[in-house]
């Protein structure tokens, strides 16, 4: 190999982060022609992890190294969020299941590539498509640091009613309610702003509902009169209980109250 050769494959080892995805269109990009990449391949400086993606030779991809490569290398909105980012923050990990799902969200009509479908990564990715805050949607947002790079994920105000949009399915009633028990410290501006561009009825119901039964004090600081909680009765759990506050069916404790 020519110190030229040399030098460009030292290049792209030494900006690749481990444990991460690169795409063809991107590492074109950087210089790295198909040819290029072809002979890499063939001298084993790098694998094909599926079409168009590659990994450097040896590494071990995780869930979190290919989404980085999602929001990064193809510019994809999908983030991590839900329950899975109150997880990496700290607020559920004593809730995990023991066969792990990862709870990633993005607007409708997302298509992520084929090397990302399934369950390469010993999880079960659940991709929410979902128009639950408008698509230029900004509050709610932080970053979750992994070894060489960062993802974005959704902070716990906007998580908290991500994961309440899958209740009762995805995420079950009473193990919404144990990670709600936990966010006693949620921004009363952050919250306030998220409930006014939240798109659900549901949501948002669940959301006060539970709030106000954990007694969360950021909750007195809410103006709730500026937040459109819709018209209508909502059934969250089937032969539940009838809450008449927030018109809302959730359900039925030993005690014959509300759960």
């Amino acid at each position: 190999m020519n110190a030229e050769r040399k030098t460009k494959i030292n290049r792209l080892i030494s900006q690749w982060p481990k444990g991460t995805v690169g795409v063809t269109s991107y590492l074109t990009s950087l210089g790295f022609s198909y040819e290029l990449l072809r002979r890499y391949r063939e001298n084993g400086w790098v694998d094909k992890f599926g079409r168009s993606a590659y990994i450097l030779s040896g590494d071990t991809i995780d869930w979190l190294g290919a989404l980085y490569t999602l929001q990064t290398q193809l510019a994809l909105p999908v983030h991590v969020g839900g329950k899975t980012a109150l997880e990496l923050k700290g607020y559920a990990h004593y809730l995990r299941a023991k066969q792990y799902k990862v709870f990633l969200y993005g607007q409708r009509g997302l298509i992520v590539p084929v090397w990302f479908e399934g369950n390469r990564f010993n999880v079960q990715c659940v991709v929410t498509r979902t128009n639950l805050f408008p698509a230029d949607s900004r509050p709610g947002f932080t970053e979750f640091q992994e070894r060489d790079y960062a993802v974005r994920i959704a902070a716990p105000e906007r998580a908290a009613m991500e994961m309440l949009h899958l209740v009762p399915g995805e995420v079950g009633f009473d193990e919404a309610q144990l990670i709600m028990e936990n966010l006693s410290t949620l921004r009363p501006a952050v919250v306030q702003g998220l409930l006014t561009e939240c798109r659900s009825v549901k949501v948002k119901r669940l959301f006060l509902y539970m709030a106000e039964k954990q007694e969360h004090p950021w909750l007195s600081k809410l103006d709730i009169s500026k937040i459109d909680r819709g018209k209508g009765k909502r059934m969250i759990v089937p032969n539940g209980r009838y809450d008449a506050k927030y018109q809302i069916t959730v359900p039925v404790d030993r005690e014959g109250t509300p759960a």
